[in-house]
């Protein structure tokens, strides 16, 4: 046994992980070039490994849930991904021009694929599983969540950033009599909603957050924040302040870090979301209270980890309808959530909602947490 298989071996057993083992969280080594890859490229060469076939394991969420628990990665850091690291945190890697690479990148790739893996309304954000049967129904609870947090109103002008392909712009309008504009970075997905669209309650503009400015009584954004970045947080309130009326309210949806990081996991940069950064609980409050009274910080994160496998379970079964995305892609695709499942099931990642108001409210705001009766 070479140093480096020795060294992998005594990683993974702090985890209680076993090479050739037998259980689900175990793994099967196919490459013996595997423990140097890892070793030498870190989180980036795992996951490298994975794709191009060189190890596998039956349940990739648990692995990944055990190792984040015992911090391992933390032990295969390397000089490079600490360079990278350091340029992050120096560098505004969510400039107008970077925002676009993300669309293209990842919500450009085909609306085949996530038709195949969403539920009927292609909400790509966390559900809210509780008394839902099953995923359609769990997204449908957390747009129901949503608007009884904003206390929609008919009438109300609404601002949806990061609208995805409409469906949460769409809920809103057509059960609580709202116009809702929803405004995105991604042209498949402006492109796609707007098929649906009759213009007269909702309308969707290709547009970054910092170049609209319109009057609003509600504002909220799902599953958009992550892309904001640390040097950006300022800028982002401020211009959801300029675009909420007073007594208005402003509803973020975000995945959050525990810590506060300032930095990214190099593999997830380099192949699912480029520029991308997790908020703390922290920066949020920082840039946030300046602005806009806290009205409600509301933690649901194991629903994400629901919501992952559920997409999982749905591209797999449907895998052989998608003629045009290759194995490499599938096993990239695969390990993408179920890597992100694991960090909600080990508690290092949460899903936050939280509610902001602009001004003094005229009655006490009054938290949700049932989407039903």
């Amino acid at each position: 046994m070479g140093k480096l298989e020795l060294k992998v071996k005594q990683l993974l057993k702090r985890a209680d992980i076993q090479i050739d083992g037998s259980r689900d969280h175990d793994i099967q080594i196919h490459n013996q070039d595997f423990y140097k890859r890892v070793i030498g490229g870190g989180t980036l060469g795992l996951g490298e490994a994975y794709m191009d076939r060189w190890w596998s394991c039956n349940r990739l969420d648990l692995f990944f849930a055990r190792v984040l628990e015992e911090e391992l990665v933390n032990s295969i850091t390397t000089l490079r991904d600490k360079a990278f690291f350091a340029m992050a945190h120096l560098q505004n890697r969510q400039t107008h021009q970077r925002a676009r690479r993300v669309a293209v990148q990842h919500y450009d790739i085909g609306n085949d694929l996530y038709r195949a893996m969403l539920d009927k309304n292609m909400i790509y954000s966390c559900g809210f599983w509780r008394d839902a049967n099953g995923l359609d129904e769990a997204q449908k609870h957390k747009l129901e969540l949503v608007c009884r947090k904003l206390k929609l109103q008919p009438g109300m002008r609404v601002l949806d950033i990061g609208c995805g392909w409409g469906g949460a712009a769409r809920y809103m309008a057509d059960n609580y009599d709202v116009h809702v504009t929803g405004i995105s970075n991604s042209r498949e997905q402006i492109e796609l909603a707007k098929t649906h669209s009759d213009g007269s309650s909702v309308s969707y503009e290709l547009c970054d957050y910092r170049d609209h400015y319109d009057s609003y009584d509600r504002i909220y954004s799902l599953g958009m924040f992550e892309h904001v970045g640390f040097k950006n947080y300022k800028n982002f309130f401020n211009q959801i302040y300029l675009c909420l009326k007073d007594q208005g309210l402003f509803l973020l949806h975000t995945i959050g870090h525990r810590q506060t990081l300032n930095k990214v996991d190099p593999w997830i940069s380099q192949y699912i979301f480029p520029n991308s950064i997790l908020p703390s609980a922290e920066l949020i409050a920082k840039h946030s209270s300046p602005l806009f009274n806290l009205e409600d910080w509301h933690n649901f994160g194991k629903d994400y980890y629901l919501t992952l496998m559920a997409w999982n379970d749905k591209i797999e079964n449907n895998w052989s309808a998608l003629p045009d995305y290759d194995e490499r892609f599938r096993r990239m695709w695969h390990y993408y959530l179920m890597a992100c499942a694991g960090t909600f099931k080990a508690s290092r990642n949460h899903l936050w909602q939280i509610v902001f108001s602009k001004g003094i409210l005229p009655d006490p705001y009054q938290a949700i947490r049932s989407a039903v009766d």
